[in-house]
């Protein structure tokens, strides 16, 4: 059934008046007339009857009136919904984040919810190799990750971040007499590859060898260590903003302390939503 059909149905009932109904509708008289025959052949049952009063509905128009009333607003609301999804502002957002991103990831998404409070959204947080292969295969829309990714995904630059030295407390140690001193904490390199890969670039450039290492499952296991006085780590400087107040902070400086930390997407998928979500994300100040 053709809604254009009911809702002409609708109007005219609403109107008593093929004139005023065809201005409603912003269609001819006798294009009114089209249709409202059309749909009482189409029911096989007379709906109006014309007189010198106006037009009123027969009986079995005012049966079926209440019905194509709902069956108009339906689809209202449906092309509604359609246009919304259409433009991004509303459906699904699948993003993931990491240890550079764990601050700014979720003020994004605050801003995003703030714009668009009519899109559901999960935040996972996952390595950027996992990020690459999710994003590759639709599992993710966006990831904050390292950048660049490899192709074909694109990529848009965020922030840098830097690798700073963990400790208990500040007793002016240097660098390879606290790693001497403490075992150093290091990620299992699946839960965090990026890092674990940051880490030893650093201690080969520097030419430092810990004298212990443990390793960890995650970044607050890692902390809860260092503040019990039982090991030091290498994390990035973003994640200074959780830890909680008492650890020493040490700054570090070489060539493979720094890396870029931006958000990836695949284009090869078309989604109104990510997009919308690339544009509040690119405009982040951090």
């Amino acid at each position: 059934m053709n809604t254009r059909l009911l809702k002409a149905f609708v109007v005219l009932a609403e109107k008593g008046n093929y004139a005023l109904a065809a201005e409603a509708l912003a269609i001819s008289q006798p294009a009114l007339t089209k249709q409202i025959n059309l749909l009482e052949s189409r029911v096989n049952l007379a709906l109006f009857t014309r007189g010198r009063h106006g037009t009123a509905l027969r009986a079995g128009g005012v049966r079926l009136l209440p019905e194509a009333k709902k069956v108009v607003a339906q689809a209202e609301l449906f092309l509604h919904h359609a246009e919304q999804v259409a433009k991004g502002r509303e459906g699904f957002l699948a993003a993931g984040f990491g240890l550079s991103s764990f601050y700014f990831a979720p003020e994004c998404i605050a801003q995003f919810r703030a714009q668009y409070p009519g899109v559901d959204i999960t935040l996972e947080d996952l390595p950027s190799a996992q990020q690459y292969d999710m994003l590759q295969s639709g599992a993710l829309q966006v990831g904050f990750v390292r950048v660049p990714p490899a192709k074909p995904l694109s990529y848009h630059s965020l922030v840098d971040d830097n690798l700073v030295l963990v400790t208990p407390e500040n007793n002016g140690l240097s660098i390879e007499g606290w790693l001497q001193k403490f075992p150093l904490l290091r990620l299992y390199p699946a839960r965090g590859g990026g890092l674990d890969t940051q880490t030893t670039l650093f201690l080969h450039e520097q030419h430092i060898f810990p004298g212990a290492t443990q390793q960890v499952e995650d970044i607050q296991t890692i902390v809860a260590l260092i503040i019990a006085g039982t090991g030091v780590a290498l994390l990035p400087q973003s994640v200074v903003h959780i830890a909680p107040p008492g650890l020493n902070i040490v700054p570090l400086s070489g060539g493979a302390t720094r890396w870029q930390v931006g958000i990836a997407w695949d284009p090869r998928y078309d989604d109104s939503v990510r997009d919308n979500f690339i544009a509040i994300a690119k405009g982040f100040a951090c």
